[in-house]
């Protein structure tokens, strides 16, 4: 893994707006309508390669396909998993978010009510036999068009410093109706995942655990003692390291955040309190949630915390659900605060999560936006390099 030896990478979580003609193909997919496989695999590999050159051109040092090939972070999985059954009628919102829901229903309503836009609703999956894993193919298919895309823009003349792919973590997505206990479905889940795991790492990329259900087994919604949250998330989170098992941590990074996007966010957990779940994961880097102005304050957290000497932080400097571009002074001040605090050597400017999680006609920041706000990272960090290395 890359890291900041002579000045401030920059990078993002990963999912990025697709273009509409590719929406358009992928809606009659996911509803099962008839499609042209071979018009979707263009218009997959041209989306990448027009999402790597625009990351690179917008100042990213470290970057990824956008999950153009798929329905949301979290719903591929669908297609990548044996043993699981699509559950009739979708699914409600996570647990968590309907404490939320219920303090600021008029408002949520409307919220709720741009999900119409996603070319695909929520769904859950249920376990109904053994977990495998049985995406090779697919997952093969993002590979290649990632390498392709890299090399294209780098025969242009760009710089590509690095490549990360997402993938989920083994929690969040689907419901166990197989195994006897939720700790042997962990398992086999996370053991399926590893497929996955070790595919994206043996392709030369830097995987990323997308994990925002860390932080969702840690939320009080209910009513379960601090204790039976904290041993849930600790089952979590040996699933996850049992999963990468023998990959090097530096070939690994975190990512967790909030369920909820743009709105009131009362109920969001301390990352005081995440923090140190968060560190037992087998990760040589942290991606976590700074740009939200519930969480703006919460840099002064690592003052008190010990960050291992061979981890960095990869805290979140552009909002994921606003349309502001974030100004490169605050963002070379963010910088610099966390590299006072870790190690300018141990910080990777990034973004609190991504900008289009679920395949949508109007995800909440507007594609043309994105681009400036990568602009703008990229300029904070230039300033906070000239800064930290003068």
């Amino acid at each position: 893994m890359k890291t900041s030896t002579d000045r401030i990478l920059t990078t993002h979580v990963g999912s990025l707006a697709r273009p509409t003609p590719l929406l358009d193909t992928m809606k009659e997919k996911e509803h099962g309508r008839p499609y042209d496989q071979a018009v979707f695999d263009q218009q997959v590999s041209d989306a990448v390669l027009d999402r790597v050159r625009q990351q690179v051109e917008n100042g990213i040092d470290i970057v990824t396909d956008g999950e153009m090939s798929k329905v949301s972070f979290l719903g591929y999985v669908k297609d990548r998993l044996g043993g699981f059954e699509v559950e009739e009628g979708g699914s409600g919102p996570a647990p968590s978010w309907q404490v939320e829901i219920d303090m600021f229903p008029e408002y949520y309503a409307d919220y709720m009510g741009k999900y119409s836009a996603a070319v695909a609703p929520l769904r859950r999956i249920i376990a109904r036999g053994p977990v495998s894993y049985v995406g090779h193919d697919l997952l093969q298919i993002d590979i290649d068009n990632l390498k392709a895309a890299v090399a294209q823009v780098e025969s242009e003349g760009h710089t590509v410093t690095e490549v990360f792919m997402p993938s989920s973590g083994p929690s969040g997505f689907g419901k166990n109706e197989y195994y006897a206990t939720n700790s042997e479905y962990l398992e086999a889940v996370a053991e399926a995942m590893r497929e996955e795991y070790l595919a994206i790492v043996e392709a030369g990329f830097i995987l990323q655990i997308d994990d925002p259900w860390l932080i969702e087994y840690l939320t009080d919604y209910s009513g379960l003692e601090t204790e039976a949250r904290e041993r849930g998330c600790n089952e979590h989170i040996e699933a996850v390291n049992h999963a990468l098992r023998g990959i090097p941590a530096d070939r690994v990074r975190h990512h967790t955040c909030y369920g909820l996007n743009h709105g009131p966010r009362l109920t969001d957990v301390p990352m005081a309190k995440v923090a140190p779940f968060m560190l037992k994961v087998n990760a040589g880097a942290y991606s976590f949630e700074v740009a939200n102005p519930r969480h703006q304050h919460e840099y002064t957290i690592w003052e008190d915390i010990t960050l291992p000497d061979d981890k960095v932080l990869i805290p979140g400097l552009i909002g994921h659900a606003n349309n502001y571009v974030e100004h490169e002074d605050l963002i070379a001040e963010y910088i610099v605060r966390y590299a006072n605090i870790v190690g300018k050597e141990r910080v990777i400017a990034g973004a609190d999560c991504g900008f289009s999680s679920r395949a949508s006609y109007k995800p909440e920041v507007h594609p043309t936006v994105v681009w400036p706000k990568f602009k703008h990272l990229a300029m904070g960090a230039e300033i906070a390099s000239a800064r930290l290395w003068s």
